[in-house]
């Protein structure tokens, strides 16, 4: 026994020397903690926060020259102060990382190892280009690298560095208005690859035509659950919440903490209400939450909020491509729901990278006069397939394609029918690189054996080798849907949005394939009629809020007869593809006025209208050969201002080609042209 106690007492001696050495070593980090937190006087030299900071460093003068403080002096020599200034802007603080607040600028100095190169009996000594990480002190040799080793320490919640004691900068937030809305952004927040709360003002048109879509659907059935599945600074859910009002009930999605944070600032800027629903937190901050002016804000992945809630409009507008998030957005939506998607990835849409449009949208396309709207039909054929993968069809009922952006909105159509019937429609275009000349493949799976005899041209049989390509697969219906878009341009109208309504007019006569402006403000009243462009409008006294039934979700007769009504307000389609009257322009000829070429080419017999896709454009049923006919026959020499009333027009019936006999009087050098 007194063997036992002797060990047990041997044991707690133990066990109090390991305590008193716990306590020294937690003393010693204690003391290396308090050395760290006093970092930002002893941090690294490449780590600023302003450019005059590292000016001072560099102590400049103007009489004087002074070496680069990041530079070893083997790389840059001492140089004057106007020198120096340059190098210190474009060579470290231009290619720098920034992390709140402070830059991390690249270094050239011998403190990052590098492995030396050995060339025969002599040791080359190679100055490593190299970063310093503010959170744990590594060193990083390349940019992109520099950013993806921040990004995993945000990853993990490492944003706080021992050795940085100083709390960051706040941003002085800017507050931008559109459309009575006003938002608070971050600096750079028109660079994406800057700031987390992309705002670009650019896109003030694609906002505008996508609140006309909702508030037409607003008026067909109420409440609906709409769905910004990429928020960034909110602005466009905003919107939708403050103009729409309890007809609306929105979700503003991101699965960036800053931009959530900055959606809940907006929301508070505009005396919005917030019920905030995050995957992490389910706790719901809501103040009233069956109000008119509550937005829910969620943080997910766009794909996991569609797969887990249906909703009866979504709009889906990341940074490039959408076709990763086609299936999740068509899982759940409602029958007559609204899909608007907004496609940014302009290089491979325009043919520029055919490598990337085959492997994002499996479709093989080349340059040609009309690749706007061959890059609308590329993106409404991947939507056609990611719709009937779900058991449902699409109607389109508009597609815009600008500078910037291909903006597609279609209409949902559940059944395994529908889907059948959208799918049929994504064919194969043959496109003649001579002429230009396109036409769609003919249904059917059965192999031709001269596929060139579908070209209505003949460059195949006057132009040796192979002269067409096989381009797509792509949508081949319709574009617009001419009802849906009056009615659009009506809520333009009535919440004032000017930019959406030139836009909207040009789109309802490409729809009808006409000159014709049908369309007007509408009136609560009575039926009113205006003058506009020559043409008399006359706007509908019935209202679409005749068929709503308040308080609860429509029957399925009701959607019957929606579904019928939009099938009625389509009319007919409009010709495929348009062409550039440039393109197509006889040489020493002057040609007519647009507005005048659209008057010849309906006196012709032919359906003819302007087109957004190219303000020099014509959308026209009528083939290429018959195009250059008439534009032959109105065109004027050059030499005069007026028509030649003496030449004379023939024309070859077998080929198409016109040919043009002047008199004797007129000058040599334009015949010889």
């Amino acid at each position: 026994v007194e063997s036992n106690n002797l060990d047990v007492k041997e044991s707690d001696m133990e066990t109090e020397e390991k305590g008193t050495e716990k306590e020294s070593t937690k003393e010693s980090d204690s003391n290396i903690l308090d050395v760290s937190s006093d970092y930002p006087r002893e941090k690294h030299i490449s780590i600023q926060r302003h450019f005059a900071d590292l000016e001072k460093l560099a102590n400049l003068k103007e009489d004087e020259k002074k070496p680069c403080p990041l530079c070893a002096e083997e790389r840059y020599k001492a140089c004057y102060s106007h020198k120096l200034h340059r190098h210190l802007l474009n060579f470290h603080w231009k290619i720098s990382v920034e992390f709140e607040g402070y830059r991390m600028c690249i270094c050239y100095l011998p403190c990052h190892p590098v492995k030396p190169n050995l060339v025969g009996d002599q040791t080359l000594s190679k100055m490593g280009a190299h970063y310093h990480c503010i959170i744990c002190s590594a060193t990083i040799t390349r940019r992109t690298d520099m950013i993806s080793h921040i990004n995993r320490h945000v990853n993990k919640g490492e944003t706080e560095s021992r050795f940085l004691a100083v709390p960051a900068p706040k941003y002085s937030h800017e507050v931008l208005k559109e459309s009575a809305t006003d938002v608070r952004v971050l600096p750079n927040y028109s660079t994406p690859q800057k700031t987390d709360s992309y705002f670009n003002p650019k896109m003030k048109l694609n906002r505008q035509l996508i609140f006309s879509a909702l508030a037409v659907l607003a008026k067909e059935r109420t409440p609906i659950e709409c769905l910004d599945a990429f928020g960034a600074t909110g602005i466009m859910g905003l919107q939708w919440a403050k103009h729409l009002r309890s007809s609306v009930r929105v979700t503003i999605n991101d699965c960036n903490e800053n931009s959530v944070a900055m959606i809940r600032e907006n929301c508070h800027l505009n005396k919005m209400k917030v019920k905030l629903n995050t995957k992490e937190d389910d706790n719901d901050e809501a103040m009233g939450d069956e109000e008119e002016n509550t937005i829910e804000v969620t943080k997910m992945d766009a794909n996991v909020i569609m797969h887990l809630r249906a909703f009866d409009f979504i709009h889906l507008d990341p940074f490039g491509t959408t076709v990763n998030y086609l299936d999740s957005a068509f899982r759940n939506v409602r029958n007559l729901g609204i899909v608007s998607l907004t496609s940014t990835d302009n290089s491979s849409l325009y043919a520029k990278a055919q490598n990337v449009a085959l492997r994002h949208y499996g479709c093989n396309i080349v340059r040609t006069e009309y690749y706007k709207e061959l890059a609308a039909r590329i993106v409404i054929a991947a939507v056609t397939r990611a719709a009937a993968r779900c058991n449902k069809g699409i109607e389109v009922l508009l597609t815009v394609a600008l500078e910037h952006f291909v903006l597609v909105v279609v209409r949902v159509l559940r059944g395994p029918s529908s889907a059948d019937d959208s799918t049929r429609k994504i064919r194969y275009l043959i496109h003649c690189q001579w002429c230009e000349e396109r036409i769609f493949q003919k249904e059917g799976n059965m192999v031709e054996e001269n596929p060139y005899q579908q070209l209505p041209c003949d460059c195949h049989g006057s132009m040796p080798g192979k002269t067409a390509v096989v381009l797509g697969p792509l949508w081949s219906g319709a574009l617009f849907n001419a009802g849906f878009l009056r009615r659009m341009y009506f809520e333009a109208v009535q919440y004032g949005l000017d930019g959406a309504q030139s836009l909207l007019k040009t789109v309802v006569c490409e729809a009808e394939c006409t000159t014709l402006k049908r369309y007007s403000a509408p009136t609560p009243c009575e039926e009113t009629k205006q003058e506009e462009c020559g043409v008399y409008i006359k706007t509908p006294n019935t209202s679409p809020e005749s068929s709503l039934v308040h308080g609860k979700r429509k029957t399925e007769e009701v959607f019957r007869n929606a579904n019928k009504r939009q099938k009625a307000e389509s009319s007919a389609e409009h010709p495929a593809f348009y062409y550039n009257i440039h393109r197509h322009s006889i040489k020493g000829m002057n040609m007519p006025k647009l507005n005048k070429f659209l008057n010849y080419l309906s006196e012709a017999g032919y359906r003819a209208s302007r087109t957004h896709f190219d303000p020099m454009g014509v959308r026209t049923n009528a083939p290429l050969a018959q195009f250059k006919t008439v534009l032959m026959k109105y065109s004027t020499p050059t030499y005069g201002g007026g028509q030649a009333e003496d030449a004379e027009f023939l024309e070859d019936d077998r080929s198409g080609v016109t040919a043009v006999v002047f008199p004797k009087d007129c000058p040599p050098h334009y015949t010889a042209d």
